[in-house]
C-alpha cells in the first residue's frame, strides 16, 4: 500500500484489517492475519504506530521438519523524506539510525510491514522447544523414530591428541 504523505489528513489515518494490503509479501507463502496501524503526519516525519499478526512458514534448525511460525510484532517507525540525491553516499547520526526515508513524498507500508514481520521471526527457528533433531549416524529424526545407532566411532586422526592434556607439564 503506497500512501502519499501529502494526502494524509490532520487527524491522521487507520489502517484496519489484512485485506487493507492487496499483497504484503514478496513471498506468497507467507500470511497477514491482522493488521491495525496508525499514520500520523507533523511536518515532513511521518509516525507509523500499531501491530500485526503474520504466519511465516520455516524449517526446524534441528530436525528440518517444516512448521509454521505466527509473530506478533508492534509497529513503532519514524520516516523522512530522503534528501539524498540517487548514489549519493551518506553518513548516518545517532538519531537517524532508527529512522527510516521515504522517496518521491510517498510511503510504502508493504516494505516496512515485510520488515517488521522479517524481524520479528526467531533467530533459531525450532519446530518444538524439545525438539530432538536427527541421528547423526542414520540421518532419522529423532522426534518420528526410536534411533537404535551407537555413537559414531571418534575420528582416529584426533588419537594423538587425545591424552595432551595429560601429558603437558602443570
Amino acid at each position: 500500500m503506497i500512501i502519499r504523505v501529502s494526502e494524509i489528513p490532520e487527524d491522521g489515518l487507520q489502517i484496519e484489517g489484512a485485506d487493507a494490503l492487496e499483497r504484503p509479501f514478496a513471498d506468497p507463502s507467507w500470511a497477514l492475519d491482522d493488521l491495525s496501524l496508525r499514520v500520523e503526519k507533523s511536518g515532513d516525519a511521518v509516525f507509523v504506530s500499531g501491530r500485526l499478526t503474520a504466519r511465516v512458514p520455516q524449517g526446524c534448525g534441528r530436525c528440518l521438519e517444516p512448521f509454521e511460525v505466527t509473530v506478533e510484532p508492534s509497529i513503532e517507525a519514524r520516516f523522512v523524506p530522503d534528501v539524498a540525491s540517487p548514489g549519493e553516499e551518506r553518513e548516518l547520526g545517532v538519531q537517524e539510525l532508527d529512522t527510516g526515508v521515504y522517496r518521491a513524498g510517498q510511503l510504502d507500508l508493504r516494505e516496512l510491514i515485510e520488515t517488521e514481520t522479517s524481524l520479528a521471526l526467531p533467530m533459531k527457528a525450532l519446530c518444538r522447544d524439545d525438539c530432538r533433531g536427527l541421528c547423526p549416524v542414520c540421518g532419522g529424526n529423532r522426534n518420528l523414530v526410536a534411533c537404535s545407532c551407537e555413537s559414531a566411532p571418534p575420528d582416529p586422526r584426533w588419537a594423538p591428541l587425545k591424552n595432551l592434556a595429560d601429558r603437558l607439564p602443570r
